[in-house]
């Protein structure tokens, strides 16, 4: 099977975690008072949820791991001591983020859930279990005013560690988050510094002085049902599919056979996986013809801004772009449709499109929450170019890269590339159970042959 579902376990298990220990990390050499004013394109973010990433690692020594980990975590702090910060505002009500020497660090978690091996959470489905092993579930970046921007978690396995974290998107994007994690290994494996350093200059990409007046929202009951009951939040599904390089290779192949003659270059990877999963999902929720569909993709603006920016650019430098179709257009169409959409809106996204988008939003800050990405919309996350099975601290590759249960909803889609290298691909998927379900017998989806 080329697209392969991983299988998950039905039982609901515990973990029976133990918390053992917490703590804070700084920098390990003085840093002093430091202020990096949040820009535009950082400012939307505020009302996201902490972004939490988990890696799975096999290995034994816990306790000896665990202190290099923060070891290491002390000195790569010196160049990346913003995660060691917090969010402020400046007299006038501008955001920025603050770090001072007196402040507490990154926090540190350390547990134990000794019971459960790592081949028993790598197969599993439901973020439900590993909720806990992720720091910061639940919590907005705006609390980023009163909490670390970065709280990493250890937690001992039977026969290794996870390692849950949750970084401010308020402060970092994706770019920005493997950025770190990778210099945070090569610390580990004995480099005396990253090998990149982070360009921290945020104003030089946008420096617009933006004042909001933001404050935490109270807590929301949720609505009532009609029987006068609390209405319970959605039950969603979430689930790895593993697309191996050839189901990759046969997926662009296919799109790329009768090009339209409007379109300038051949589709790319993601072009041609996004429109697969982009007509497949939206099959598999039964929508009528005439209903709207939306494909959203955040993309990485560092090289179309202008002048561009470095890739070690630290901060966020995405930007969400939207295309819309009716469910009907998408479904008799070839796939070639749905990708000369998705083409056009990426290439159109460049340095004038940006600048006007920004423009836009200060003349009218609008702070949007994740899930407003689009009726029945399919929206990618993260990217498979991020190195994530590269991220070694010195005892072996990740065993699994996966994304914790914040900022998730109905058509949310996490890419990391596949573990098995080459042009593999795993698609995270977040869906209301019904899809999920039919997709999951969707052969033409899974590429099975």
């Amino acid at each position: 099977m080329a697209g392969e579902v991983l299988v998950e376990k039905q039982e609901e298990q515990s973990l029976k975690l133990k918390v053992t220990n917490k703590s804070h990390v700084k920098p390990e050499e003085k840093i002093g008072k430091k202020e990096y004013q949040l820009v535009t394109f950082d400012l939307p973010y505020l009302a996201f949820y902490y972004n939490q990433k988990l890696l799975f690692y096999k290995g034994e020594g816990f306790e000896g791991l665990v202190e290099k980990l923060k070891d290491g975590l002390a000195v790569v702090l010196k160049e990346f001591h913003q995660l060691g910060g917090k969010i402020g505002k400046d007299e006038e009500g501008v955001f920025r983020v603050e770090f001072d020497d007196d402040l507490p660090g990154v926090e540190v978690i350390e547990a134990v859930a000794d019971e459960v091996a790592v081949a028993d959470l790598t197969l599993t489905e439901s973020s439900s279990i590993l909720k806990e092993l992720i720091p910061y579930s639940g919590v907005l970046n705006l609390e980023g005013m009163h909490r670390p921007l970065l709280a990493v978690q250890f937690t001992k396995l039977k026969d290794g560690l996870a390692m849950g974290l949750a970084f401010n998107h308020a402060v970092l994007d994706g770019t920005s988050t493997w950025h770190f994690m990778s210099s945070w290994a090569e610390i580990c494996c004995g480099a005396p510094f990253p090998s990149v350093q982070p360009f921290q200059e945020r104003t030089k990409a946008r420096n617009t002085r933006m004042k909001l007046d933001l404050s935490l929202p109270e807590p929301k009951s949720p609505p009532p049902s009609a029987n006068g009951d609390a209405k319970p939040e959605p039950v969603l599904r979430e689930k790895i599919f593993k697309f191996s390089e050839s189901a990759i290779d046969k997926i662009k192949s296919t799109v790329n056979e009768a090009p339209p003659s409007d379109v300038s270059k051949p589709f790319s990877t993601f072009q041609a996986l996004s429109t697969h999963i982009w007509r497949h999902v939206t099959h598999a929720r039964s929508l009528k013809p005439e209903d709207y569909t939306v494909f959203t993709v955040f993309v990485d603006c560092r090289k179309r801004v202008d002048p561009p920016m470095p890739e070690a650019y630290f901060g966020n430098l995405i930007q969400a772009i939207f295309t819309v179709t009716a469910v009907g257009l998408l479904s008799a169409h070839p796939p070639q449709f749905g990708a000369t959409m998705i083409q056009k809106a990426i290439e159109a996204h460049d340095a004038k499109a940006i600048d006007e988008r920004n423009k836009d939003w200060e003349s009218a800050p609008k702070i949007f929450q994740f899930k407003d990405a689009g009726i029945n919309c399919v929206t990618v996350g993260s990217s498979p170019r991020f190195k994530v099975y590269d991220i070694d601290f010195g005892w072996g590759k990740p065993e699994i890269v996966r994304s914790g249960p914040n900022n998730k909803f109905d058509g949310m889609i996490y890419l990391y590339p596949g573990k098995s290298g080459g042009r593999s691909i795993d698609v995270e998927l977040t869906l209301e159970p019904e899809a999920m379900g039919r997709l999951e017998q969707d052969k033409e989806f899974l590429m099975e042959v």
